[in-house]
């Protein structure tokens, strides 16, 4: 017998929270109110990125408090973005979601020991929510040399759900993908593959008021850092027809609203996350000054790590990484954890000397020390002035821009325009990031998992760093 009555599914989902543990309890509150009212007619979906290594909380729990907060909203799925999937080594992330009281699924993500899915994560899942069977399908921005380095392949999203789709559209009623790809990627899928119903989208944080149709396709995106909560609607009134979504858009976060449980965990959790980073791991006689606008003594101790740890010459860094002075006396994993917060690695490049001189002219202009910098995994506020291990440079700023390099020099030698220099510098510079012409670098290697806070660490424990990082690599010459 055909069923008339109407059918109704509620979804609400999150994208790129980046652990803003303080929205988290009102979200949940939100959630629960609409759970009270929908019963077992609500899904509940996060896209990616609820963690970030930027917070205490997380990095001091090694994303165990994150985990506390997805199981206390009754979230039913999650997928991954590449904050957890790149800033956290394999093992780590199994660890963390070995608690998870919901699947992780993600399609495009695969162990290259075993060429399967990790064993906490399901490569797609169908869910039935009051009789309705959903299909959720999971994919997140394939960083593919990144991953490789870190035991994982990438796969390419596009084929990977060609073949999910075609397994899974007719066993369900609804099929949804969580997508970590970006809002450009979200709209190649809906042309694609019009059988997706709705495409949740995440990583470029983007806001969607009301859905982007592209043909029967509806995108959302929720924007970023648990600001606001998605929401879409999908009926149908006989088992005949497809699923349509009814409504769709995003309802403002109300702060007002807080879930005890979820409050309560994040209090404990920043807590033990506290004790955790409050280990010394080396010891200072002196502090270290920290300038955004000119060489300074902590920016070289940076710039001096990086060429350490890479075992190059020459080491390029921007001085934004870095949010304050590095103080004496004791210093904890948590103070580096502060002052170096940025999920960033090291990396090791062929680069011409032109390219390395205009980067040295760019970082002597206001518009690029005074830049602000968003993205790529950078969590200062301004690019800053590039600072240097392994260059002399005398520089007169009376003279034009571009041209204020007098001299410049690698172990007493003139840099020269059109050699290849092995530098070593920041992953960010080869998205284009900040000193663009890092990035016409060539034949790049990516040192993961080490963050600069780990070899700031190891560069305050080398016998002579201190002394070094105050020596002039900058040299001012008067006319």
């Amino acid at each position: 017998m055909e069923m008339t009555t109407r059918q109704t599914l509620t979804i609400l989902h999150t994208n790129d929270i980046h652990s803003r543990f303080g929205s988290m309890p009102s979200i949940a509150a939100m959630i629960e109110e609409q759970r009270a009212a929908l019963g077992d007619a609500l899904l509940v979906l996060d896209i990616g990125d609820h963690m970030d290594r930027m917070a205490p909380a997380t990095e001091g729990t090694l994303g165990g408090a994150n985990v506390d907060v997805i199981n206390l909203t009754g979230y039913d799925a999650i997928t991954i973005g590449n904050n957890e999937g790149l800033t956290f080594t394999p093992d780590i992330i199994e660890q963390a979601y070995a608690g998870i009281h919901c699947p992780v699924v993600c399609g495009n993500m695969i162990e290259s020991a075993t060429g399967e899915s990790p064993s906490w994560m399901k490569p797609t899942l169908i869910l039935d929510k009051a009789g309705i069977k959903v299909g959720l399908l999971g994919v997140t921005a394939p960083f593919t040399e990144f991953y490789q380095l870190l035991g994982w392949d990438a796969l390419d999203p596009f084929e990977v759900l060609g073949e999910q789709i075609a397994a899974l559209r007719k066993q369900v009623d609804i099929l949804v993908v969580m997508s970590h790809l970006g809002l450009p990627f979200d709209e190649k899928l809906a042309a694609q593959f019009p059988e997706i119903d709705v495409i949740l989208g995440g990583h470029t944080h983007h806001v969607l008021e009301k859905p982007l149709w592209i043909g029967d396709t509806a995108l959302c995106g929720a924007g970023k850092f648990g600001t606001l909560l998605g929401k879409v609607t999908l009926t149908r009134s006989s088992s005949q027809e497809r699923f349509r979504v009814a409504s769709g858009g995003v309802i403002p976060v109300d702060t007002a609203l807080l879930d005890e449980k979820v409050a309560s965990a994040i209090v404990l959790r920043r807590r033990q996350a506290e004790r955790a980073l409050e280990r010394t791991v080396a010891v200072t006689d002196r502090e270290l000054g920290i300038a955004y606008d000119q060489e300074s003594p902590f920016g070289n101790l940076l710039a001096q790590s990086v060429s350490h740890f890479t075992g190059t010459a020459i080491a390029l860094v921007n001085a934004g990484q870095l949010l304050g002075p590095l103080p004496e006396g004791d210093i904890s994993k948590g103070m580096l954890h502060s002052l170096c917060p940025s999920p960033i690695n090291a990396c090791i490049m062929k680069l011409r000397g032109r390219d390395i001189r205009l980067a040295l002219e760019q970082s002597l202009l206001p518009e690029f020390a005074n830049k602000p910098m968003m993205g790529f995994g950078f969590r200062g506020k301004v690019l800053g002035t590039i600072c240097v291990a392994g260059l002399e440079i005398q520089y007169d700023p009376d003279r034009a821009p571009y041209d204020r390099i007098t001299d410049l020099r690698v172990a007493g030698y003139i840099l020269e325009e059109h050699e290849e220099y092995t530098v070593g510098t920041l992953d960010m510079f080869t998205f284009r990031a900040g000193y663009e012409v890092l990035a016409n670098g060539s034949e790049l290697r990516f040192m993961l998992p080490q963050f600069l806070r780990d070899l700031i660490e190891m560069e305050l424990k080398r016998p002579g760093a201190m002394e070094e990082c105050f020596a002039a690599r900058w040299l001012q010459v008067s006319k």
